[in-house]
């Protein structure tokens, strides 16, 4: 099931007959372990949507946990077809909107995927909290070495699945413009301990949105430099 944000003042305008802007539409997908209704994924689409004036951010369920369902994931190769289908049926509510997929770990590796793929027009990618290492410890990077849409990782810096030595060597092989995000302290969903705010003079809603000011930051510039699509 689709959970759309609600619509925006340029949503409205271009419904009137302007089918162009720069304003995105972003499809962002969930974990693997929580659905698009749990409180992280409502925070980071409402601060994504807020951040990147989106005329819409679409969430939706996989299939294996829609519905309440707690099954677990299947390999995220799996989830393409459908999660293509999402953004297809999105593109063709706002012809002429630029598209940005983001996902929050393996829904960031689908993201990833689906931007691969020869019919999607990807402007840009978001992964917050990229899942670089595998369940056997290895480094998955072929996916990100073959992937040529400009994308910003976000990561926490106490993240065991994405260290970062190894996401900055993948970084460097990458064909695509690319920038990293630390969120200091923070674990894979970007939780940061209460003694280490403390010590830094900052608060949780402070570091996350300092994030999501990066995210808008490079979506302008990658949007600069490839033009609108």
């Amino acid at each position: 099931m689709e959970s759309p944000s609600p619509p925006s003042k340029r949503r409205r305008k271009n419904e009137c007959g302007d089918d162009t802007s720069s304003s995105p539409v972003v499809v962002f997908a969930h974990g693997a372990g929580a659905p698009s209704s749990s409180d992280w994924m409502i925070k980071w689409k409402d601060m994504l949507g807020k951040a990147l004036d989106a005329v819409e951010v679409v969430t939706f369920d996989y299939p294996y946990i829609a519905g309440g369902k707690r099954k677990a994931p299947p390999k995220a190769e799996n989830l393409v077809e459908f999660h293509t289908d999402v953004v297809k049926r999105a593109v063709a509510k706002f012809p002429g909107h630029p598209l940005i997929l983001a996902g929050k770990s393996m829904g960031s590796r689908v993201s990833c995927m689906v931007a691969c793929k020869e019919d999607i027009a990807a402007s840009a990618v978001l992964c917050l909290g990229y899942p670089l290492k595998g369940m056997n410890g290895a480094v998955r990077d072929e996916l990100l070495l073959q992937i040529t849409v400009p994308i910003m990782f976000v990561q926490g810096s106490k993240d065991g699945l994405c260290p970062l030595d190894k996401l900055e060597a993948v970084r460097k092989k990458m064909k695509s413009l690319s920038e990293l995000h630390l969120i200091d302290g923070g674990d894979h969903s970007f939780k940061i301990g209460k003694k280490h705010l403390q010590t830094m003079g900052t608060t949780q809603d402070e570091m996350e949105g300092l994030a999501v000011q990066a995210i808008a930051a490079f979506i302008s510039k990658s949007q600069r430099k490839m033009g609108t699509k």
